[in-house]
């Protein structure tokens, strides 16, 4: 099962994409769990998490945050701000599986 942590300021907003990547998942077959966190809780949470994608608001925290991921041995990538804005669930959801190690 491929675990997806999706990280944005409030974990709110993000929590709509989830919902749309959990959607395009069923349909394509592929097991996976995908949660939608704040930036503040993700240092704790990401080595639970085989990739981590940020939501546009917050890609400005990419580098400091690649830190714990480089630490932990797993790939963090910002959502583009369209596919983001969109809910492109199935896009987002490739460009994670593209990013699992």
């Amino acid at each position: 099962m491929k675990k997806i942590l999706l990280c944005c300021s409030a974990g709110m907003s993000t929590s709509m994409l989830v919902k749309k990547m959990e959607q395009a998942a069923k349909e394509q077959g592929i097991e996976c769990k995908i949660d939608a966190l704040s930036v503040s809780s993700f240092a704790g949470a990401a080595k639970d998490y085989d990739v981590c994608l940020l939501g546009p608001q917050v890609r400005f925290q990419l580098e400091e945050m690649k830190k714990v991921t480089d630490e932990i041995g797993i790939n963090i990538a910002a959502i583009p701000p369209q596919t983001y804005g969109m809910m492109k669930g199935d896009e987002v959801l490739k460009q994670a599986l593209s990013l699992i190690k």
